[in-house]
């Protein structure tokens, strides 16, 4: 199995604002004094241009429009409520905060069977949401696809029977640990474990100092080695700048990218971006106003499609 795709979904926003559902334990989050479609109209500024550098470099990218019917602020992030496979399989899942469960929409799965994708199942976690279950897609997970592991640092937003269910049903060996940040002098688990790792074909971005468990963190560290990823170690500091919130894809010619926020590219230092570009080049965009009011960055924006398409 392929661990980067050339394909992405992305979902352009209509009514982004700072999600008061998700602030609870999303701590990356903050309230700007800047009015909501002021907010609005310089997100999907971001979006534009994140998304024409990403075509620029020969990333297909299906862009899809956000609806004004549902108050979704958070719609710009839909891999959390959806996951694509190679073997044709689509997974939903089960969403946290209510008006993110909103952002679920049907007429998505058509506009990429009407791009060519094959659909061939759908599995769906959603009725977890009745027993305040949640496991929110790869925000919660990081699919290491080649290797079969599937990485969760439980939290609020990442049930670990749901998960260990996710990886028996997908063929997935679990690998589980937690994953904190401090906040306002406590330790507090991170919201999604994409936020603190990032795994890649040849390499992983992490942060080892969040898994304050040492036997954890020695078995996340010996199963990337395992796997002869080479582990590139960031701190705190650089998680709440969205270092750790980072894709590889692939671009012209198979070319691999990692993609990452501006901000996530600022806080690196020269010695953890030469260690990245040993493997491929780095894409990085602007999304300082996404990444304040949502307390999301550039990898939660993109959904990878590893579905087959039509002859």
């Amino acid at each position: 199995m392929q661990q980067t795709t050339n394909s992405i979904l992305m979902i352009r926003p209509v009514n982004f604002r700072m999600n008061e559902q998700t602030a609870v334990n999303n701590y990356y989050q903050e309230d700007l004094s800047i009015k909501n479609a002021e907010i609005n109209k310089k997100a999907q500024l971001e979006f534009d241009d994140y998304v024409d550098k990403l075509r620029f470099f020969g990333i297909n990218v299906i862009v899809i429009s956000d609806t004004l019917e549902n108050d979704t602020p958070d719609c710009i992030f839909p891999n959390n409520w959806i996951s694509f496979h190679e073997n044709g399989t689509i997974a939903i899942y089960p969403m946290f905060a209510e008006n993110r469960r909103l952002e679920r929409r049907e007429d998505v799965l058509d506009t990429l069977e009407e791009n060519g994708f094959l659909i061939e199942n759908v599995v769906d976690y959603t009725s977890a949401e009745e027993q305040d279950v949640f496991l929110e897609g790869t925000g919660s997970m990081i699919l290491d696809r080649q290797n079969q592991k599937a990485y969760c640092a439980l939290s609020p937003r990442a049930d670990e029977e749901l998960f260990i269910e996710f990886c028996e049903d997908f063929e997935y060996t679990p690998v589980i640990f937690i994953a904190n940040q401090t906040v306002n002098g406590t330790r507090e688990a991170i919201y999604h474990t994409n936020v603190m790792m990032c795994v890649a074909e040849t390499f992983a971005v992490i942060c080892l100092s969040s898994i304050d468990d040492k036997k954890e963190r020695k078995q996340v560290l010996k199963s990337l080695k395992e796997d002869k990823k080479e582990v590139i170690d960031i701190s705190e500091d650089q998680v709440t700048n969205f270092a750790g919130n980072m894709l590889q894809v692939q671009g012209s010619n198979n070319e691999r990218f990692l993609i990452m926020s501006q901000a996530a590219y600022d806080s690196l230092t020269k010695d953890q971006i030469k260690r990245i570009e040993k493997h491929c080049k780095i894409i990085s965009s602007s999304l300082s106003i996404i990444e304040t009011c949502g307390g999301g960055s550039a990898r939660c924006m993109m959904a990878e499609i590893f579905l087959s398409k039509q002859q």
